[in-house]
């Protein structure tokens, strides 16, 4: 079968590659339908996240059609249509039973690699190096999806796969990044980064009850997409981001700051920015230290951090039902749509942002 795979910084290849088989009878096979890109894996793309190898399958966003199932599991059989959470869960250890699905103690085969990082493992996730426990991922024609009686979604008939695919992955990040905030009634919110995360992540804010959001960008068709779901925008490149926001909120702040960048220079701002006895909701990914945090900052306004990979099992039915309410099409976000073959272009569109490009969805 064909898949994207990753071979060094800036190198994705589509190659040949041997089809995914059942090795566990919890397992199913998949046959991808919609895959997309996410920021995230631009992180890969450009070198920040080790432990890959030559030849790794890239992407954690995809849906499809199940071809076969193990002999244990039992909510899925053959011909349903289902999207795929990013991170891998048993469904059965202390963390999945508590709904902290991407901590699961169970679905990372290099768990020790990631504890000698980090101190504890987090879940495996899909096409996101071997040390989230080199998972095959998504932009292929075919997956294995593990723990496959606990983790996929099936998709009502009525949707389109450009409704349903964002239930993956950004459509539960935003939401929990959202959720996060702990939203009151006529609470401004900001968000850093108009990319696809942001752009669920102002839209669940403002379904949340926030009065007012603030997006914050530098890129007209990102800017133009966050106007168009309800928030007023900052162009962080041609003005004062710390300034504006005073002014906009009466000279306190923000309630809350989400930071949707990660890995780059949005969180000390947003910490700076936050008002006294704020939230700053971190769902841009960080893979290690961060430099000249204001953690002084921090303390003394009295900050509250709320981050993590995203719990989207937790999000997946809530959400699918406002989609089937008509209350968000997820299908907004998509600008382009290429074939899987030009997976190699379609990273180079994403990342730098060519002719308006926020979403690349890819069909196999």
């Amino acid at each position: 079968m064909k898949a994207n795979c990753w071979f060094g910084k800036h190198d994705v290849r589509v190659r040949e590659v041997p089809e995914p088989q059942l090795l566990n009878p919890r397992d199913a096979v998949v046959r991808v339908s919609s895959t997309a890109i996410c920021g995230s894996d631009l992180h890969l793309f450009d070198g920040h996240v080790p432990s890959m190898k030559e030849g790794d399958i890239l992407g954690h966003e995809f849906m499809g059609e199940v071809l076969a199932v193990g002999s244990a599991v039992e909510s899925l059989q053959p011909g349903d249509r289902v999207v795929v959470p990013f991170a891998i869960s048993c469904g059965r250890c202390f963390y999945c039973q508590r709904g902290l699905w991407s901590l699961c103690d169970n679905s990372n085969p290099n768990a020790r690699v990631a504890a000698e990082r980090y101190g504890f493992a987090c879940a495996g996730l899909f096409g996101y190096s071997h040390m989230m426990g080199g998972y095959a991922g998504g932009q292929a024609e075919r997956v294995r999806v593990p723990f496959a009686d606990v983790g996929p979604l099936k998709v009502p008939a009525g949707l389109s796969d450009e409704q349903a695919l964002f239930l993956s992955d950004i459509f539960p990040t935003g939401y929990m990044a959202a959720e996060n905030c702990q939203i009151q009634k006529g609470d401004v919110i900001a968000v850093w980064g108009c990319g696809p995360v942001g752009q669920f992540a102002l839209r669940s804010a403002l379904l949340l009850g926030a009065e007012r959001v603030i997006a914050i960008d530098r890129e007209p068709a990102r800017l133009s997409m966050a106007s168009a779901g309800g928030a007023d925008t900052i162009d962080f490149s041609v003005e004062d981001v710390t300034e504006c926001l005073r002014e906009m909120t009466g000279g306190r702040g923000p309630d809350a700051c989400i930071d949707c960048v990660g890995l780059e220079a949005a969180l000390g701002q947003a910490v700076r920015a936050c008002r006294k006895g704020g939230v700053v909701s971190i769902p841009g990914v960080y893979g290690g230290f961060v430099d000249r945090l204001p953690l002084g900052s921090a303390f003394n306004k009295g900050l509250t951090f709320k981050m993590g990979q995203t719990h989207v099992r937790r999000y997946m039915e809530r959400l699918l039902q406002l989609v089937l309410q008509g209350r968000i099409d997820p299908s907004f976000v998509v600008t382009h749509r290429l074939t899987l073959e030009f997976a190699p272009e379609a990273y180079d569109l994403f990342k730098h942002k060519r002719d308006g490009c926020v979403k690349v969805v890819l069909t196999p």
